[in-house]
């Protein structure tokens, strides 16, 4: 039996933001190219490269591409060394969280990852990220002084939500500023909003960032809700858990053949479909961290800029255990930076 370590995290958290920030400073290379999927081979191949170098068992249990078949990180792929006694991981992960965004030049991507480790190093990390099988989530993420005041419910009138969320953070609701992402789907949804009177945010992409902005301080935001991919879901989850907000959300099938694809081949009963998740059921455990470093800038966090001889990234890391959040601000010297890529085990300049 391996010694139990105190707060495993701690050894490779660093290590995570420069995951992060390799993958965004390889998807800047394309950003506003219109190249989308480039971009995301890119960033995805800077992520491995750097878990290359990272000494942990790191299974991806929230991946990105299987949604798509987007270019990516992909659900059941293995991460890190897998040395004997490395850190046995949960990993959630997106390469680049607005995609379509970097393509066009638009603000609000980020790189961004999440992991969970067990108490025990013996223990099998595999269940601490839940695989959603569902596309699509119902969502509705709100901040700390909002959940210290009592539980919303998901299914609540938006007009009535709207009225508790101005209530507990003594404010009118036409003060309050929700976001959403502006589909075709959210029609009902902005109609609600726009009779209550709040301000609202419509964005084309990057619902992680604003699914975690209601719980950072002084983000402008105070509500978002809509639905959203699933993947996404889990990893806001694991930052909102960090920041101490909550996030609800519920299995979405977009259509008849996906509910009874999820029914007869996923195994879903009526009782999963309706099944509100929260934080601490879609980011389990103490050992929680998340780290996402901005590419163009987000409620969350500065993109991608240029001074002097030196690329200059905004990261954040947070681990849950303490409510612990850096904001990390760093220089990459154009002329020695170099980042690990997987495809070639090899170190490349910027």
């Amino acid at each position: 039996m391996m010694e139990q370590r105190h707060d495993p995290e701690r050894t490779i958290d660093l290590d995570l933001v420069r995951c992060t920030e390799n993958a965004a400073l390889a998807a800047w290379k394309w950003f506003g190219k219109g190249q989308k999927e480039h971009a995301d081979e890119a960033a995805s191949d800077a992520i491995r490269g750097m878990f290359q170098l990272i000494d942990c068992k790191g299974l991806v249990r929230i991946g990105e591409g299987y949604k798509d078949n987007a270019p990516g990180v992909f659900t059941d792929e293995r991460l890190g060394t897998w040395t004997a006694g490395a850190i046995p991981m949960a990993i959630a992960v997106d390469p680049i969280d607005g995609t379509s965004l970097t393509s066009k030049g638009l603000p609000g991507a980020i790189s961004v990852l999440a992991v969970t480790t067990c108490d025990n190093p013996d223990d099998d990390p595999r269940g601490l990220f839940p695989a959603i099988p569902s596309h699509y989530m119902e969502k509705m993420a709100v901040g700390p002084q909002v959940v210290a005041n009592g539980r919303l419910m998901l299914d609540t009138p938006i007009e009535a939500t709207l009225e508790i969320i101005a209530a507990r953070l003594r404010k009118r609701v036409e003060d309050v500023v929700a976001v959403a992402l502006d589909r075709p789907r959210h029609e009902r949804l902005i109609a609600g909003l726009r009779r209550a009177g709040c301000r609202i945010r419509l964005i084309s992409d990057g619902d992680v960032a604003a699914a975690i902005a209601p719980s950072l301080p002084d983000s402008g935001v105070d509500l978002y809700v809509g639905i959203g991919g699933s993947p996404e879901a889990v990893l806001s989850a694991a930052a909102i858990k960090c920041l101490g907000g909550q996030q609800l959300c519920r299995m979405w099938p977009k259509n008849a053949e996906e509910r009874a694809k999820l029914v007869n081949e996923d195994g879903c009963t009526e009782a999963d479909l309706t099944k509100v998740w929260t934080v601490d059921e879609m980011a389990q455990g103490d050992h929680l961290i998340f780290a996402a470093t901005g590419i163009s800038d987000s409620p969350m966090l500065r993109g991608i800029s240029y001074k002097d001889r030196h690329v200059i990234t905004e990261s954040i890391l947070m681990r849950y255990r303490n409510r612990t959040v850096r904001h990390i601000q760093a220089y990459h010297d154009i002329d020695r930076k170099t980042i690990h890529l997987a495809s070639t085990s090899q170190e490349v300049r910027l």
